[in-house]
């Protein structure tokens, strides 16, 4: 009779484990090719699954389930109707655009997900041809959301901002390596030519915890192309009116079944003199710069493996300063000022990953990188050497939970930074060292909801112990309406000299109000960040376009504040006070007709600081800003086409910081005058080997005529390069040519 009873309890477990529902899902195509890693579940459930090696997959099956949903990747998700147990053999079809908002016609140039929580944009080398874009500094002309302007009146070095923040604030990376921090904040963008770039994607707001703790405003990354994909031969041949000359050439070549590998050199050089402003000084430096990579990538499909290593060299030199100044019988006199930065840099960087090929949904990435960077400058009568050897780290792993709709990625990382920094007379060293580990786990729905929840704990031996949680969440409210909200905490030591080289550029005095902290006497800089954003696509007279809504807030419980208010003096000091910066843009993308895309934006900025004097707008920022960019090409006939771009930029009045302490002379108004500027460029195709380009860079000659402070007594005490709102040079013509071989 017991066992009666105990068959019949159990029979109930054996009518649910005999519920199984069997399938396989391949590839679209003449040959059937397992998918492994699809993603499969009941509709409206969270009842799933995942496919095998073998694309097999086994769910477990009820009488009211009946929708069944296949998704992968790059695929087309797929819906079947389940009306019995019948084992399913099921075909995606591959889709390579589905997920994006396509911006230009054919290939997306620019592009938006649909699907991820973080909110990324996604630019392609097309984007970067339609201007000059002869190094990363100069790869945003075409983008709102990054603003570029001149650091000060003449080093030439250019700065970017992003939600009214400077670059120090960003993570910029190369392949999700940190690569432009510490020493090379300043001039580092300049180090990574444009032709060496296959995409960007800048991520606004607090980024992934995978890449660290020191993002505060977002996240600029950097795919550099590949030798299995890059041309076999490509050269590029860039002048200008200005005398700038560049030439960068690729070489690629397969060295076995496995190993390609390829030399990619670039060079620069502008050494004519031009005074267009007549006020005595260079309107731009002379310079040469020399920059060699050579890349190589592993491949093993069978084996799941695939590996990058790196190695480059740099040299760049730069001399700015007086028409009349001569460096060898000027430098650091008060014959004629003058200035002189020689950098040589080196780096060493390599990425393995591996993906399990019996369980492709588990994979492990190594990165690890090694530079060397040594700067040696003068600036009239100060002296600034920095020298800054940097190690980084990371190891992470990717699984799923259950089933793919659960993500999580894992890992730890370590940074040792050693920093060698000479101020005039003053010595300023340190040695960094930082452990973290991390995780993140990312759910999604497979519709609507779309979430990254990340923690990580680092230790640092002059920050401390301490913790960076951010959250990214996507919800898909109506077709092709996404909302997203993102919320996260960054940390970072300031490098006040290196981040700051402009103020060097002056006869200021420099004053460290100690606080008692562990760098330069100051405690490290802490922010939340807080955004939310709406994206919609849809479709107007049968052309698609989509809209952006974007507002994020930057809030400062401390912050490293850079007080230029007084004309005489630089202080800098832990905030005692509000800092914060608000950012709103509304972005719109159309396609009116085939091949014509329009793109308009506006942008406010609100951003504040408490100084010492008072809660003043960050100088040199302005309040409003509108972007307006066209780009057509024309259809392809006998392998040729023309390609045309234009980009208007207008920037409202813009904070100058005090200058009433100085004579009258040299006092400067409240705010400079709103400017705008007109870039355009045309590209010919010959064929898929061959093109030329011509462009016009600010063709409205818009130019800021007295940029320098006193230029007429360079040693007196209201000397001051660093109140630049607009361009300096004027009008500025170019023409280049590129060619390839497959």
């Amino acid at each position: 009779m017991k066992k009666i009873i105990y068959i019949i309890m159990l029979l109930p477990v054996f009518t649910i484990a005999q519920s199984q529902l069997e399938g396989v899902v391949f590839e679209n195509g003449n040959s059937k090719t397992p998918l492994a890693g699809a993603n499969v579940h009941w509709a409206n459930t969270k009842v799933g699954t995942v496919t095998n090696f073998d694309g097999e997959f086994t769910v477990p099956y009820k009488q009211e389930y009946s929708q069944l949903v296949i998704s992968y990747v790059g695929f087309k998700t797929d819906t079947i109707t389940v009306k019995n147990l019948n084992r399913i053999e099921h075909s995606l079809k591959a889709t390579s655009d589905l997920e994006e908002v396509n911006i230009s016609s054919r290939k997306a140039a620019t592009s938006k997900s649909y699907l991820q929580s973080q909110n990324i944009i996604t630019v392609n080398s097309d984007e970067l041809l339609k201007a000059a874009c002869c190094n990363l500094s100069e790869s945003f002309e075409t983008n709102p959301s990054i603003d570029v302007n001149f650091a000060d009146a003449v080093t030439g070095t250019r700065q970017i901002k992003m939600l009214g923040l400077t670059s120090p604030y960003l993570l910029i990376a190369t392949e999700n390596i940190p690569s432009i921090r510490g020493a090379s904040q300043a001039f580092g963008l300049s180090f990574i030519p444009g032709t060496w770039v296959e995409s960007i994607q800048i991520t606004k707001g607090a980024g992934s915890v995978v890449n660290g703790f020191e993002s505060i405003a977002g996240q600029i990354n950097t795919e550099l192309v590949k030798p299995t994909t890059d041309d076999k031969l490509f050269v590029n041949l860039y002048g200008a009116s200005n005398t700038r000359l560049e030439l960068n050439t690729h070489f690629n070549t397969k060295v076995s079944d496995k190993w390609d590998t390829g030399i990619y050199l670039h060079g620069n050089t502008h050494q004519k003199k031009h005074d267009v402003n007549h006020d005595g000084f260079l309107d731009m430096p002379l310079y040469k710069q020399f920059n060699v990579m050579n890349r190589w990538q592993y491949t093993n499909p069978e084996k799941g493996f695939v590996s990058f290593i790196n190695l480059k060299y740099l040299t760049d030199e730069k001399q700015a300063g007086e028409l009349d100044f001569n460096p060898d019988t000027d430098k650091l006199t008060t014959n004629n000022w003058g200035s002189e930065i020689d950098t040589e840099r080196y780096e060493v960087s390599a990425k393995l990953g591996y993906v399990n090929p019996e369980i492709p949904w588990q994979s492990l990435g190594i990165q690890a990188a090694f530079s060397g960077h040594k700067q040696d400058s003068y600036f009239g009568l100060n002296l600034y050497n920095i020298e800054h050897n940097s190690l980084y780290s990371n190891l992470v792993y990717n699984s799923i939970i259950s089933d793919s709709r659960h993500k999580i990625k894992t890992g730890i990382s370590y940074t040792h930074d050693s920093y060698n920094e000479l101020v005039n007379s003053t010595n300023f060293n340190r040695v960094e060292n930082s452990v973290g580990g991390f995780f993140e786990y990312n759910y999604d729905s497979l519709d609507k909801l779309n979430l990254t929840a990340g923690l990580r704990v680092d230790h640092h031996n002059l920050l401390g112990t301490f913790v960076t949680p951010r959250l990214h969440m996507r919800y898909t409210a109506w077709e092709k309406g996404v909302f997203r909200a993102s919320v996260g905490r960054g940390k970072r030591s300031a490098n006040i000299f290196a981040e700051n080289q402009k103020l060097f550029s002056t006869s200021r005095v420099i004053n460290i109000q100690n606080n008692n902290g562990e760098i330069y006497g100051l405690d490290p800089e802490i922010a939340w960040n807080y955004g939310v954003s709406f994206l919609q696509g849809f479709r107007l007279f049968g052309q698609k376009g989509d809209i952006t809504l974007d507002y994020y807030i930057t809030n400062f419980e401390n912050q490293i504040v850079v007080d230029y208010e007084n004309p005489q003096e630089v202080n800098f000091y832990n905030l005692n006070g509000d800092s914060y910066a608000n950012s709103f843009q509304i972005e719109v993308n159309y396609e009116p007709f085939n091949q014509f895309n329009m793109r308009l934006a506006y942008k406010n900025y609100d951003v504040k600081t408490q100084y010492n004097s008072g809660k003043l707008e960050k100088p040199l920022t302005p309040k409003h800003r509108f972007f307006a960019n066209a780009s057509y090409e024309t259809e392809v006939k006998n392998n040729s086409k023309w390609k045309f771009d234009a980009t208007y930029n207008w920037l409202g009045e813009q904070r100058y910081s005090s200058t009433l302490n100085n004579p009258i002379a040299y006092q400067l108004p409240e705010y400079s005058p709103a400017l705008s500027t007109l870039n355009a460029q045309i590209t010919k195709v010959f064929s898929p080997r061959f093109e030329v380009y011509l462009g016009a860079e600010n063709i409205l000659n818009t130019r800021q005529d007295n940029p320098i402070v006193s230029a007429n007594d360079p040693f007196g005490s209201s000397f001051d390069t660093t109140f630049v709102y607009g361009p300096i040079f004027g009008a500025n013509y170019y023409t280049g040519l590129r060619f390839k071989i497959k």
